[in-house]
């Protein structure tokens, strides 16, 4: 069970003060131990800024008395207009491991990221900042990430998404995951050290151009 931790550590670098937060706390229990016995504390710092944006900061500490090994990934839905439509700019030329074939290692060709059919991909090594552009709400959402080397992107499509309970009929057609992940290279934790994860979700008017950023 997550609680509201009222007195968190200090976090290092700049953080906005025009930002409402939450900061939670999850412990390792009892239960969870016998399937993961691993002792750790996990910050959660959720933020929302006045102008919308969303920031998500996690902590990992190991208060274990040895090393563990974790691997990580936000599960950031997004909702669009229509997934036939959308591109995802920023992961093209990349390698990704294709969850639909076994992890299978397939460089990307494509000059975007596009939807035709069920996608389930770990781009590997990815920029910090990734662009998914809906052309149909003439938005653009900007996904800047630190610690977080690799990006899943998954859609379930029409299929899969009718036996899963959380997804209405034809509600495939309107979401994709876009997660800032460390997946190819798990995170090695020494006792007493903490590793940091950062995510920030904003949204731009379609006229963008993904290349100002240097994608």
């Amino acid at each position: 069970m997550w609680v509201i931790d009222d007195n968190p550590p200090p976090l290092p670098g700049n953080d906005s003060t025009r930002k409402t937060s939450v900061d939670l706390l999850l412990k390792s229990s009892g239960a969870e131990m016998k399937s993961w016995p691993h002792s750790f504390e996990f910050r959660l710092r959720v933020s929302l800024g006045t102008d919308g944006d969303l920031s998500l900061i996690s902590r990992v500490r190991n208060v274990n008395g040895k090393p563990f090994t974790f691997s990580f990934a936000y599960h950031t839905y997004l909702l669009v207009s229509d997934i036939s439509e959308i591109r995802i700019e920023g992961l093209e030329t990349l390698d990704y491991l294709d969850n639909l074939s076994q992890k299978e290692r397939v460089t990307e060709q494509g000059d975007a990221i596009t939807f035709e059919s069920e996608v389930d991909r770990v781009y590997l090594s990815s920029p910090n900042i990734i662009a998914v552009l809906d052309h149909e709400r003439k938005r653009t959402f900007l996904i800047r990430k630190e610690g977080l080397p690799d990006v899943a992107v998954w859609n379930p499509w029409e299929k899969k998404s009718k036996a899963m309970t959380d997804l209405g009929v034809g509600e495939y057609k309107h979401m994709v995951c876009v997660d800032g992940a460390v997946i190819e290279k798990p995170v090695n934790l020494k006792p007493g050290k903490e590793w940091t994860g950062r995510l920030h979700l904003s949204f731009v008017p379609s006229s963008f151009c993904s290349e100002r950023l240097g994608l």
